[in-house]
This record gives structure tokens, sequence and C-alpha cells, in this order.
């Protein structure tokens, strides 16, 4: 399983948006919200590169949970590689641990595990945007939510862990923006 972490680490901390903005001769970490994510890379470099950015993150996302299983053996293993996917995302060593906010490759593990996961996350996030308004709070009550999302569907200790594993990353790199 340690191994899946570190596979799913690498594989997240890989940065595709940053790598975007390089090919424009933009520099995603200096521009827009200084996240080298999707949203940014939307905002910076336009709609066609902010989707690619989003769906390679996602996709990012999907291959360290199937990588993580095939090295694992078991679905435990997917679980470590998307968490690892995630915390690389979010911290990357390629950019001095800065990086995205892990939501698109969170979507992707989260799908890759059970799509009810992902499901109940953009249900969650929809209801509670449509009563505050206030998205990045949203991202972060969304992000605390998981290990409570995960158990209700897999109530095994080793889906509390991986929906802790998942949601932290994304709740720390969303605490910077909570004023909005």
């Amino acid at each position: 399983m340690f191994v899946a972490l570190l596979l799913g680490y690498f594989l997240g901390s890989l940065p595709i948006a940053y790598w975007f903005g390089a090919l424009r001769g933009r520099n995603l970490l200096q521009e827009g919200s200084g996240n080298s994510g999707a949203l940014n890379a939307y905002r910076v470099l336009g709609p066609v590169p902010g989707f690619m950015v989003l769906l390679l993150d996602f996709f990012k996302g999907i291959l360290a949970v199937a990588l993580g299983e095939g090295m694992g053996g078991s679905p435990l293993g997917g679980l470590a590689g998307g968490v690892g996917a995630v915390w690389g995302h979010s911290f990357s060593p390629w950019l001095l641990f800065q990086g995205g906010k892990g939501l698109a490759a969170g979507a992707g593990v989260l799908f890759a595990v059970d799509p009810r996961l992902l499901f109940l996350s953009l249900l969650l996030f929809a209801t509670l945007f449509a009563l505050f308004r206030r998205p990045y709070r949203v991202a972060l009550a969304v992000a605390l939510a998981q290990p409570f999302l995960a158990s209700f569907l897999h109530p095994a200790p080793a889906y509390l862990l991986f929906g802790l594993g998942l949601g932290l990353p994304v709740a720390l790199r969303h605490l910077k923006d909570w004023h909005r």
C-alpha cells in the first residue's frame, strides 16, 4: 500500500496546469489566483486549456486509483493511490510544494473508487452553494465531509481513513480563501 501511495503522489504531483501555462509563456503561480489548477488555467489561459487541464487532472486521479489497485492487489491499494494523487496535486515537489486545490484530481479519485461518492459530493456542494453562495467555503465543507460520505457508503475503517486522507489536502488548500 505504501508503494501505491507513493506512486499516486508522484502521478498527482505532475503539474499539468503549470506546464500548459509554461507552453504559453505564462506562470500560473504568479498570475490569477496563483494556483496550479484547472480553474486558474481557465482564468489565465482560456477555456480550452482550462478544460483540457480539468480533464487531465481528473484522469490523473482515476489513473492513480487504477495503478494503486494493480500494485496493491486490492481496493486498498487504489484508496492509497488516490489519496497520494490528491496530496501530490495539492503539494507538488516540482512546484516547491505548491499546487492546485485538488478538486479535479479528487473528483477523478472519487469517480474511480465509487461514482456514488462523487455524486454525493457534487450534490452536497450544489446544496450548500445554493444556500450560502460561498464556493470556497462550500468546497472546504465538502472536503471535510469526505470521511463521513465515504463511511456512509462503505462502513469500513479503510474508507474513513480514505475520506480523511482525501479531504484534508483539499481543505488545507481552501483555508487561505476562507474570506471569499
